[in-house]
Protein backbone atom coordinates (compact mmCIF):
# COMPACT_ATOMS: atom_id res chain seq x y z
CA UNK A 1 0.00 0.00 0.00
CA UNK A 2 0.82 3.85 -0.52
CA UNK A 3 -0.62 6.72 0.15
CA UNK A 4 -3.06 8.78 -2.08
CA UNK A 5 -4.01 12.33 -1.03
CA UNK A 6 -7.14 14.31 -0.90
CA UNK A 7 -8.63 17.45 -0.54
CA UNK A 8 -12.34 17.88 -0.10
CA UNK A 9 -14.30 21.38 -1.11
CA UNK A 10 -17.51 22.28 -0.26
CA UNK A 11 -19.49 24.75 -1.91
CA UNK A 12 -23.24 26.14 -2.16
CA UNK A 13 -24.66 24.62 -5.43
CA UNK A 14 -26.79 27.54 -5.26
CA UNK A 15 -23.90 30.68 -5.02
CA UNK A 16 -21.01 28.74 -6.00
CA UNK A 17 -19.39 29.98 -3.11
CA UNK A 18 -17.84 27.77 -0.20
CA UNK A 19 -19.36 26.67 2.77
CA UNK A 20 -17.33 27.14 6.29
CA UNK A 21 -17.66 25.32 9.21
CA UNK A 22 -19.36 22.25 7.23
CA UNK A 23 -18.85 18.86 8.78
CA UNK A 24 -16.55 16.20 6.93
CA UNK A 25 -16.70 12.74 7.58
CA UNK A 26 -14.44 9.70 5.47
CA UNK A 27 -15.42 6.17 5.71
CA UNK A 28 -14.26 3.40 3.88
CA UNK A 29 -16.30 1.56 1.10
CA UNK A 30 -17.49 -1.81 1.89
CA UNK A 31 -16.06 -4.05 -0.25
CA UNK A 32 -17.15 -6.85 -2.36
CA UNK A 33 -16.52 -9.70 0.35
CA UNK A 34 -18.68 -8.00 2.52
CA UNK A 35 -16.90 -6.44 5.28
CA UNK A 36 -18.38 -3.57 6.66
CA UNK A 37 -17.76 0.03 6.30
CA UNK A 38 -15.07 1.53 8.73
CA UNK A 39 -14.27 5.44 9.62
CA UNK A 40 -10.69 6.55 8.40
CA UNK A 41 -11.70 10.49 9.71
CA UNK A 42 -14.50 12.07 11.36
CA UNK A 43 -15.93 15.47 12.58
CA UNK A 44 -13.37 17.91 10.19
CA UNK A 45 -14.41 21.32 9.60
CA UNK A 46 -13.97 23.18 6.16
CA UNK A 47 -12.10 26.14 6.16
CA UNK A 48 -12.82 29.59 4.84
CA UNK A 49 -12.18 28.42 1.86
CA UNK A 50 -14.95 25.49 1.94
CA UNK A 51 -11.88 22.89 1.97
CA UNK A 52 -10.40 19.95 4.03
CA UNK A 53 -7.11 19.87 3.00
CA UNK A 54 -4.09 17.61 3.09
CA UNK A 55 -6.08 14.09 4.03
CA UNK A 56 -3.95 11.32 3.75
CA UNK A 57 -5.26 7.81 2.85
CA UNK A 58 -4.01 4.22 1.98
CA UNK A 59 -4.21 3.22 -1.42
CA UNK A 60 -2.51 0.61 -3.76
CA UNK A 61 0.41 0.43 -4.80
CA UNK A 62 1.17 2.45 -7.91
CA UNK A 63 2.56 -0.99 -9.94
CA UNK A 64 -1.31 -1.89 -10.03
CA UNK A 65 -1.67 1.07 -12.22
CA UNK A 66 0.72 0.72 -14.89
CA UNK A 67 -0.14 -2.32 -16.58
CA UNK A 68 -3.53 -3.77 -16.64
CA UNK A 69 -4.43 -5.80 -13.40
CA UNK A 70 -6.50 -8.16 -12.09
CA UNK A 71 -5.68 -5.49 -8.94
CA UNK A 72 -8.29 -2.35 -8.61
CA UNK A 73 -5.77 -0.12 -9.07
CA UNK A 74 -7.28 2.80 -6.93
CA UNK A 75 -8.92 2.94 -3.33
CA UNK A 76 -12.86 3.85 -2.74
CA UNK A 77 -14.00 6.29 -0.21
CA UNK A 78 -17.30 7.33 0.66
CA UNK A 79 -17.30 11.19 1.60
CA UNK A 80 -20.15 12.57 3.90
CA UNK A 81 -20.87 16.32 4.52
CA UNK A 82 -23.05 17.91 6.72
CA UNK A 83 -23.87 21.57 6.93
CA UNK A 84 -26.88 23.63 8.73
CA UNK A 85 -29.19 24.91 6.52
CA UNK A 86 -28.49 22.19 4.22
CA UNK A 87 -29.00 19.01 2.88
CA UNK A 88 -26.51 16.57 4.08
CA UNK A 89 -24.52 14.66 0.58
CA UNK A 90 -23.02 11.46 0.69
CA UNK A 91 -20.45 10.75 -2.37
CA UNK A 92 -20.03 6.84 -2.48
CA UNK A 93 -17.17 6.08 -4.35
CA UNK A 94 -14.57 9.01 -4.38
CA UNK A 95 -10.67 7.13 -5.99
CA UNK A 96 -7.81 7.74 -4.64
CA UNK A 97 -4.52 6.88 -6.51
CA UNK A 98 -0.86 6.56 -4.94
CA UNK A 99 0.91 10.25 -4.69
CA UNK A 100 -1.64 11.64 -6.51
CA UNK A 101 -3.84 14.94 -5.21
CA UNK A 102 -7.37 14.50 -5.83
CA UNK A 103 -10.16 17.00 -5.15
CA UNK A 104 -13.55 15.91 -4.39
CA UNK A 105 -16.00 18.72 -4.84
CA UNK A 106 -19.31 18.69 -3.05
CA UNK A 107 -22.18 21.00 -3.57
CA UNK A 108 -24.75 21.39 -0.86
CA UNK A 109 -28.42 22.38 -1.66
CA UNK A 110 -29.96 24.47 0.77
CA UNK A 111 -33.07 23.34 2.88
CA UNK A 112 -36.58 24.61 2.24
CA UNK A 113 -37.98 26.68 4.53
CA UNK A 114 -41.74 25.29 5.30
CA UNK A 115 -43.89 27.35 7.90
CA UNK A 116 -41.30 29.31 9.15
CA UNK A 117 -38.89 26.89 9.78
CA UNK A 118 -37.00 24.70 7.44
CA UNK A 119 -37.71 21.85 6.61
CA UNK A 120 -36.34 18.17 7.49
CA UNK A 121 -32.93 17.58 6.83
CA UNK A 122 -32.03 15.43 3.99
CA UNK A 123 -28.96 12.90 2.45
CA UNK A 124 -28.46 13.13 -0.91
CA UNK A 125 -26.12 10.03 -2.04
CA UNK A 126 -24.17 10.01 -5.32
CA UNK A 127 -22.75 6.74 -6.20
CA UNK A 128 -20.16 6.92 -8.58
CA UNK A 129 -19.35 4.36 -10.77
CA UNK A 130 -15.54 2.76 -11.48
CA UNK A 131 -13.00 3.99 -13.79
CA UNK A 132 -13.67 2.53 -17.35
CA UNK A 133 -10.44 0.81 -17.37
CA UNK A 134 -11.66 -1.23 -14.41
CA UNK A 135 -15.51 -1.73 -15.22
CA UNK A 136 -17.48 -3.31 -17.69
CA UNK A 137 -18.84 -0.32 -19.83
CA UNK A 138 -19.61 -0.82 -23.38
CA UNK A 139 -16.90 -0.58 -26.40
CA UNK A 140 -17.31 2.82 -28.77
CA UNK A 141 -18.99 1.97 -31.48
CA UNK A 142 -16.81 3.24 -34.57
CA UNK A 143 -18.12 5.59 -36.54
CA UNK A 144 -16.72 8.06 -39.67
CA UNK A 145 -14.36 10.52 -37.97
CA UNK A 146 -15.31 13.06 -40.62
CA UNK A 147 -19.11 14.45 -40.05
CA UNK A 148 -21.28 16.55 -42.38
CA UNK A 149 -21.70 20.27 -41.31
CA UNK A 150 -25.15 20.78 -40.52
CA UNK A 151 -26.94 22.78 -43.75
CA UNK A 152 -26.66 26.48 -44.15
CA UNK A 153 -30.50 26.53 -43.74
CA UNK A 154 -29.71 24.84 -40.07
CA UNK A 155 -27.28 25.64 -37.53
CA UNK A 156 -24.66 28.43 -38.10
CA UNK A 157 -21.50 26.71 -38.76
CA UNK A 158 -18.44 28.57 -37.57
CA UNK A 159 -15.29 29.24 -39.36
CA UNK A 160 -13.39 28.15 -36.50
CA UNK A 161 -14.19 25.48 -33.83
CA UNK A 162 -14.61 27.86 -30.54
CA UNK A 163 -14.38 26.49 -26.71
CA UNK A 164 -17.95 26.50 -25.58
CA UNK A 165 -18.77 27.63 -22.08
CA UNK A 166 -21.48 24.60 -21.36
CA UNK A 167 -21.28 21.05 -22.17
CA UNK A 168 -24.59 19.90 -22.33
CA UNK A 169 -24.03 15.88 -21.25
CA UNK A 170 -27.01 13.42 -21.64
CA UNK A 171 -26.64 11.21 -19.28
CA UNK A 172 -27.39 8.26 -21.11
CA UNK A 173 -28.50 6.86 -24.47
CA UNK A 174 -29.48 9.41 -27.12
CA UNK A 175 -32.76 7.53 -27.60
CA UNK A 176 -33.25 7.66 -23.86
CA UNK A 177 -35.61 10.84 -22.93
CA UNK A 178 -35.97 10.19 -19.41
CA UNK A 179 -32.17 10.48 -18.76
CA UNK A 180 -30.96 14.14 -17.41
CA UNK A 181 -29.53 16.34 -18.59
CA UNK A 182 -26.38 18.24 -16.93
CA UNK A 183 -24.94 21.88 -17.89
CA UNK A 184 -21.28 21.09 -17.14
CA UNK A 185 -18.49 23.89 -17.80
CA UNK A 186 -16.38 22.98 -20.88
CA UNK A 187 -13.21 23.02 -18.95
CA UNK A 188 -14.76 20.11 -16.07
CA UNK A 189 -16.20 18.37 -18.21
CA UNK A 190 -12.86 17.84 -20.27
CA UNK A 191 -11.51 17.38 -16.64
CA UNK A 192 -14.41 14.88 -15.64
CA UNK A 193 -13.97 12.14 -18.74
CA UNK A 194 -10.17 11.90 -18.32
CA UNK A 195 -10.53 11.31 -14.76
CA UNK A 196 -13.28 8.51 -15.36
CA UNK A 197 -11.69 7.13 -18.26
CA UNK A 198 -6.87 7.22 -17.80
CA UNK A 199 -5.47 7.16 -14.50
CA UNK A 200 -3.68 10.12 -13.32
CA UNK A 201 -0.89 8.06 -12.56
CA UNK A 202 0.15 7.60 -16.03
CA UNK A 203 2.86 9.75 -17.88
CA UNK A 204 2.67 13.14 -18.21
CA UNK A 205 2.76 13.00 -22.05
CA UNK A 206 0.04 10.41 -22.30
CA UNK A 207 -2.55 12.01 -19.88
CA UNK A 208 -1.66 15.19 -22.36
CA UNK A 209 -2.23 12.70 -25.52
CA UNK A 210 -5.06 11.63 -23.97
CA UNK A 211 -7.13 14.69 -23.04
CA UNK A 212 -6.53 16.21 -26.31
CA UNK A 213 -8.07 13.28 -28.32
CA UNK A 214 -11.18 13.87 -25.41
CA UNK A 215 -11.08 17.48 -26.41
CA UNK A 216 -10.88 17.00 -30.12
CA UNK A 217 -13.97 14.46 -30.06
CA UNK A 218 -15.75 17.05 -27.79
CA UNK A 219 -15.14 19.87 -30.04
CA UNK A 220 -16.59 17.88 -33.18
CA UNK A 221 -19.52 17.36 -31.70
CA UNK A 222 -20.16 20.73 -30.62
CA UNK A 223 -18.58 22.11 -34.32
CA UNK A 224 -20.96 19.91 -36.53
CA UNK A 225 -23.73 20.45 -34.42
CA UNK A 226 -24.03 16.58 -34.16
CA UNK A 227 -26.94 16.02 -31.89
CA UNK A 228 -28.72 18.87 -31.92
CA UNK A 229 -29.08 18.62 -35.91
CA UNK A 230 -30.97 15.46 -35.23
CA UNK A 231 -33.28 16.83 -33.00
CA UNK A 232 -31.98 16.23 -29.71
CA UNK A 233 -31.51 18.82 -26.96
CA UNK A 234 -27.82 18.11 -25.82
CA UNK A 235 -24.43 18.35 -26.91
CA UNK A 236 -23.00 14.67 -25.98
CA UNK A 237 -23.86 11.96 -24.25
CA UNK A 238 -22.21 10.18 -20.88
CA UNK A 239 -22.73 6.24 -22.90
CA UNK A 240 -19.18 4.96 -24.27
CA UNK A 241 -21.05 3.13 -26.86
CA UNK A 242 -21.23 6.59 -28.94
CA UNK A 243 -19.32 8.87 -26.49
CA UNK A 244 -17.51 9.55 -23.68
CA UNK A 245 -17.81 8.43 -19.66
CA UNK A 246 -19.11 11.61 -17.79
CA UNK A 247 -20.18 10.56 -13.76
CA UNK A 248 -21.88 13.79 -12.08
CA UNK A 249 -19.89 14.67 -9.12
CA UNK A 250 -16.97 12.27 -9.18
CA UNK A 251 -13.50 13.03 -7.84
CA UNK A 252 -10.89 14.53 -10.24
CA UNK A 253 -7.21 14.86 -9.99
CA UNK A 254 -4.27 16.99 -9.91
CA UNK A 255 -2.52 15.39 -12.47
CA UNK A 256 -5.60 15.76 -15.02
CA UNK A 257 -7.01 19.26 -13.97
CA UNK A 258 -2.95 20.75 -14.59
CA UNK A 259 -2.71 19.17 -17.78
CA UNK A 260 -6.50 20.18 -19.07
CA UNK A 261 -6.18 23.59 -17.64
CA UNK A 262 -2.72 24.20 -19.54
CA UNK A 263 -4.23 22.92 -23.17
CA UNK A 264 -8.25 22.89 -23.09
CA UNK A 265 -8.29 24.98 -26.34
CA UNK A 266 -5.84 22.29 -28.33
CA UNK A 267 -7.06 19.92 -30.48
CA UNK A 268 -5.88 18.16 -33.69
CA UNK A 269 -7.42 18.22 -37.34
CA UNK A 270 -6.79 16.34 -40.82
CA UNK A 271 -6.14 18.81 -43.26
CA UNK A 272 -6.44 19.66 -45.65
CA UNK A 273 -9.89 18.48 -46.17
CA UNK A 274 -11.46 18.81 -42.55
CA UNK A 275 -12.17 22.11 -41.63
CA UNK A 276 -13.57 20.17 -38.29
CA UNK A 277 -12.10 18.94 -35.43
CA UNK A 278 -11.09 14.95 -35.89
CA UNK A 279 -13.45 13.01 -34.05
CA UNK A 280 -10.40 11.17 -32.15
CA UNK A 281 -12.12 7.70 -31.11
CA UNK A 282 -10.07 5.35 -28.83
CA UNK A 283 -10.73 2.42 -26.93
CA UNK A 284 -8.57 0.71 -24.33
CA UNK A 285 -7.10 -1.73 -26.55
CA UNK A 286 -7.07 -4.88 -23.80
CA UNK A 287 -10.97 -5.44 -23.75
CA UNK A 288 -11.62 -3.97 -26.77
CA UNK A 289 -9.62 -3.30 -30.39
CA UNK A 290 -10.10 -0.42 -32.24
CA UNK A 291 -8.05 -0.49 -35.63
CA UNK A 292 -6.63 3.24 -36.32
CA UNK A 293 -7.66 4.74 -33.41
CA UNK A 294 -5.60 5.18 -30.43
CA UNK A 295 -5.60 2.76 -27.37
CA UNK A 296 -5.52 3.97 -24.41
CA UNK A 297 -2.53 1.60 -22.92
CA UNK A 298 -0.58 1.95 -25.98
CA UNK A 299 -0.65 5.72 -25.08
CA UNK A 300 0.41 4.19 -21.90
CA UNK A 301 3.49 2.19 -23.30
CA UNK A 302 4.47 4.82 -25.72
CA UNK A 303 4.51 7.62 -23.12
CA UNK A 304 6.85 5.05 -20.94
CA UNK A 305 9.29 5.10 -23.62
CA UNK A 306 9.68 8.73 -23.86
CA UNK A 307 7.01 10.06 -26.68
CA UNK A 308 5.69 13.32 -26.23
CA UNK A 309 1.80 13.97 -26.59
CA UNK A 310 2.56 14.80 -30.40
CA UNK A 311 3.95 11.63 -31.07
CA UNK A 312 1.64 9.87 -29.36
CA UNK A 313 -1.09 10.96 -31.48
CA UNK A 314 0.39 10.77 -34.56
CA UNK A 315 1.62 6.95 -33.77
CA UNK A 316 -1.95 6.38 -33.64
CA UNK A 317 -3.70 8.57 -35.97
CA UNK A 318 -1.40 9.62 -38.66
CA UNK A 319 1.66 12.28 -39.20
CA UNK A 320 -0.56 14.26 -41.39
CA UNK A 321 -2.37 15.28 -38.49
CA UNK A 322 -1.83 18.93 -37.19
CA UNK A 323 -2.41 20.53 -34.16
CA UNK A 324 -4.68 23.79 -33.72
CA UNK A 325 -5.84 25.78 -30.93
CA UNK A 326 -9.20 27.16 -30.72
CA UNK A 327 -9.28 31.09 -31.21
CA UNK A 328 -12.09 32.17 -28.92
CA UNK A 329 -12.98 30.87 -25.56
CA UNK A 330 -16.47 31.66 -24.78
CA UNK A 331 -18.06 32.61 -21.41
CA UNK A 332 -14.75 34.36 -20.26
CA UNK A 333 -15.12 38.63 -19.87
CA UNK A 334 -11.69 39.13 -21.33
CA UNK A 335 -9.29 36.65 -23.05
CA UNK A 336 -5.98 35.88 -22.35
CA UNK A 337 -3.72 38.39 -23.48
CA UNK A 338 -1.01 35.87 -24.73
CA UNK A 339 1.39 36.93 -22.28
CA UNK A 340 2.69 36.24 -18.71
CA UNK A 341 1.94 38.16 -15.86
CA UNK A 342 4.25 38.56 -13.07
CA UNK A 343 5.90 41.01 -11.04
CA UNK A 344 6.82 44.16 -12.90
CA UNK A 345 4.30 43.92 -15.12
CA UNK A 346 2.75 47.15 -15.64
CA UNK A 347 -1.17 46.83 -17.92
CA UNK A 348 -4.51 47.09 -18.30
CA UNK A 349 -4.43 43.06 -18.17
CA UNK A 350 -3.16 43.39 -14.75
CA UNK A 351 -6.17 45.36 -13.14
CA UNK A 352 -8.68 42.73 -15.08
CA UNK A 353 -6.86 40.32 -12.97
CA UNK A 354 -6.33 42.50 -10.01
CA UNK A 355 -10.01 43.56 -10.06
CA UNK A 356 -11.62 39.77 -10.89
CA UNK A 357 -9.18 38.72 -8.15
CA UNK A 358 -10.87 41.09 -5.42
CA UNK A 359 -14.49 40.08 -7.14
CA UNK A 360 -13.23 36.28 -5.91
CA UNK A 361 -11.99 37.32 -2.84
CA UNK A 362 -15.54 38.40 -1.77
CA UNK A 363 -16.59 34.52 -1.49
CA UNK A 364 -12.73 33.54 -1.15
CA UNK A 365 -11.83 35.52 1.79
CA UNK A 366 -8.48 33.85 2.02
CA UNK A 367 -6.99 35.78 -1.04
CA UNK A 368 -5.97 39.16 0.06
CA UNK A 369 -7.26 41.99 -1.48
CA UNK A 370 -5.20 44.07 -4.21
CA UNK A 371 -5.32 47.78 -5.04
CA UNK A 372 -6.29 47.65 -8.82
CA UNK A 373 -3.42 50.28 -10.21
CA UNK A 374 -2.77 47.81 -13.05
CA UNK A 375 1.24 47.08 -11.09
CA UNK A 376 1.87 43.60 -10.68
CA UNK A 377 3.91 43.86 -7.39
CA UNK A 378 4.29 41.66 -4.51
CA UNK A 379 0.72 41.75 -2.80
CA UNK A 380 -0.75 40.75 -6.18
CA UNK A 381 1.61 37.77 -6.99
CA UNK A 382 0.57 36.62 -3.34
CA UNK A 383 -3.01 36.84 -3.93
CA UNK A 384 -2.34 34.85 -7.30
CA UNK A 385 -0.66 32.59 -4.89
CA UNK A 386 -3.21 32.16 -2.45
CA UNK A 387 -6.08 31.58 -5.62
CA UNK A 388 -3.91 29.15 -7.24
CA UNK A 389 -3.34 26.81 -3.80
CA UNK A 390 -7.37 27.19 -3.07
CA UNK A 391 -8.08 26.18 -6.82
CA UNK A 392 -5.29 23.33 -7.22
CA UNK A 393 -2.88 25.18 -9.50
CA UNK A 394 0.96 25.03 -9.38
CA UNK A 395 1.84 27.50 -6.87
CA UNK A 396 3.71 29.96 -9.12
CA UNK A 397 2.62 33.58 -8.14
CA UNK A 398 2.51 34.36 -12.02
CA UNK A 399 -0.85 34.59 -14.21
CA UNK A 400 -0.05 32.15 -17.30
CA UNK A 401 -2.46 30.87 -19.63
CA UNK A 402 -3.99 28.38 -16.83
CA UNK A 403 -4.22 30.66 -14.28
CA UNK A 404 -5.74 33.17 -16.11
CA UNK A 405 -9.10 31.09 -17.74
CA UNK A 406 -8.96 29.17 -13.87
CA UNK A 407 -9.46 33.43 -12.09
CA UNK A 408 -12.25 34.01 -15.31
CA UNK A 409 -13.84 30.85 -14.45
CA UNK A 410 -14.19 31.38 -11.27
CA UNK A 411 -14.75 35.19 -11.35
CA UNK A 412 -17.60 34.77 -13.62
CA UNK A 413 -19.34 31.97 -11.17
CA UNK A 414 -18.98 33.20 -8.09
CA UNK A 415 -19.73 36.79 -9.68
CA UNK A 416 -23.01 34.54 -11.15
CA UNK A 417 -22.54 36.28 -14.82
CA UNK A 418 -23.07 32.63 -15.42
CA UNK A 419 -24.68 29.63 -13.49
CA UNK A 420 -21.69 27.83 -13.03
CA UNK A 421 -20.74 24.61 -10.85
CA UNK A 422 -16.70 25.20 -10.12
CA UNK A 423 -14.56 22.34 -10.06
CA UNK A 424 -12.69 22.55 -6.67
Amino acid sequence: MQDGFLTVSVIDSNTNRPIEGATVNIYTNPTESGESSTTVYSNLKSNISGQVTNLTLPAPDIAYSQAPSDVKPYSVYTVEVIADGYNTVIINGTQLFPTIEARQGVPLSQLQRRRGSYSRQNEVVFDIPPNTLWGDFPPKIPESDLKPLPAPTGFVVLDNPVVPEFIVVHDGLPENSSAQNYWVPFKEYIKNVASSEIYSTWPTQTIYANIIAIISFTLNRVYTEWYRSKGYNFTITSSTAYDHKFINNRNLFDTINVAVDDIFNTFIKRPPTARQPLLAQYCDGQKSQCPNQMTQWGSKDLGDQGYDYEGILRYFYGDEIVFEKAPVVSGVPVSYPNETLQVGSNNKYVKTIQNQLNAISRSYPAIPKVREDGIYGESTAEAVRTFQSIFGLPQTGVVDFKTWYEISRVYVAVTKIASLNPTI
